[in-house]
């Protein structure tokens, strides 16, 4: 029989170290994976996604998709290496641009693209990167593609950064904005110091900022009044934006080169016109009305507040994302069906995206949330209380301290200090 037939009832091969590993998946998860709770029903309320501006169901953006659909015949599907046959996506480029007052901008089809794409482009076997411990995998993924020297410092530890570029010399720093898991900003004044001090690079991913935070909505860095001191932002547009798609921001001369050296853009068609056309709309939504902005911050506020007075350690939260760190999985697993029996569903997180033992369930908050669901999120939480006893849960202030971390000053000034 040739190589790579197989026989009559002869299953396909599986390498022993794969079996090790799902069977060991399976051993810690024996219901099944812990992400995988029942589906919401139609009265539940969903804060397990990304909308933090409540645009999901916004009929502008449905209507310009329509309206691409109708009018730009398919568009052609190129990478985007080829910008002569894209007009459509420079124009958005140019307004993104416009919207993080830089130079130029570049699409991609993912945020994870976008991550990914500018470490791979920027480093090399001879340029070190350093890496939050937290930041997003598609800078790791980069990083291990360009087969550079990946060194992390410890999550939001701007001394740390400073001792490893010591230690391994300048390149490039890479961080996000606001970190996914657990909500906190980056103390990014302090890592902007240090890459300056010593020449790196930085990248910061605005994934969960941009359309958040900041003057027009245009994220972090440009809040802190950061912008024109980074060399490089990016974001995923699924977050604020409800789209596919990520973009990256910088100098005409980097943008440039990142699009003819991201293999992840060489390689994968470029976006759709009728996506071209939401994100558009999106971008139009974002800047316009700030009110949405407004809404989610007071609405992070109350929360925030409540869940404080009741117990629940949310203290390393400064944004719309509130964690509720159970610790161990089974731990989590009964947060989340005690949370899910009251009608209430967020995005259960565990080991490799969150460390070991430090699962969660994670509530993304959003601007489309009235007095009474407010009411609703804390009432389940209070009732539950006694039920999945939070003061037991791992202590994330008493980590922030050990760890010299800055206090943490929440969106809208709450803490639970």
């Amino acid at each position: 029989m040739a190589q790579g037939q197989s026989g009559a009832g002869r299953a396909p091969v599986e390498l022993p170290s794969v079996t090790r590993r799902i069977d060991r998946r399976q051993k810690n998860q024996p219901s099944g994976p812990i992400t995988a709770g029942r589906p919401p029903g139609s009265l539940d309320l969903v804060l397990a996604g990304n909308d933090y501006l409540a645009l999901r169901q916004d009929e502008r953006l449905l209507e310009s998709q329509i309206n691409a659909l109708a009018f730009e015949n398919g568009g052609m599907l190129l990478p985007s290496v080829y910008p002569q046959f894209r007009d459509v996506e420079r124009k958005l480029e140019r307004r993104f641009a416009d919207f993080l007052v830089t130079d130029a901008s570049v699409m991609c089809h993912s945020g994870f693209a976008a991550a990914e794409g500018v470490i791979q482009s920027l480093a090399d076997p001879d340029t070190p990167v350093y890496l939050d411990l937290f930041a997003h995998t598609g800078m790791w993924q980069g990083a291990l593609a360009a087969k550079a020297p990946v060194h992390h410092f410890r999550h939001n530890d701007a001394d740390h950064l400073r001792e490893q570029i010591a230690r391994f010399g300048p390149g490039i720093v890479g961080v996000d904005a606001i970190y996914a898991t657990v909500g906190d900003r980056c103390v990014l004044a302090d890592i902007v110091d240090v890459c300056e001090a010593v020449g790196a690079m930085l990248v910061v991913d605005e994934s969960h900022a941009i359309g958040v935070i900041g003057p027009n909505g245009d994220g972090l860095a440009a809040e802190l009044g950061l912008a024109d001191r980074v060399s490089l932002r990016l974001a995923s547009l699924a977050k604020a934006f409800v789209s596919r798609g990520g973009v990256v921001a910088g100098s005409a001369r980097l943008c440039n080169f990142i699009r003819q050296e991201s293999r992840s853009s060489i390689h994968s068609a470029s976006m759709h016109p009728w996506e071209i056309a939401r994100i558009t709309t999106a971008l139009a939504i974002v800047r316009e009305e700030g009110w949405r902005r407004q809404r989610l911050a007071g609405t992070v506020s109350v929360i925030r507040r409540g869940l404080c007075d009741m117990g629940y350690d949310v203290s390393c939260s400064e944004s719309q994302i509130i964690p509720l760190v159970a610790g161990p999985e089974a731990r989590t697993l009964k947060l989340r069906d005690a949370l899910e029996n009251r009608g209430i569903f967020g995005a259960v997180m565990s080991a490799p995206v969150t460390p070991r033992n430090k699962s969660l369930v994670r509530l993304s908050l959003h601007a489309g949330l009235e007095p009474a669901h407010i009411e609703r999120i804390l009432d389940a939480c209070r009732t539950i209380r006694d039920e999945v006893m939070p003061e037991t849960w791992p202590s994330l202030t008493g980590q922030r301290r050990a760890k010299g971390l800055n206090t943490v000053v929440p969106l809208n000034g709450s803490t639970c200090a």
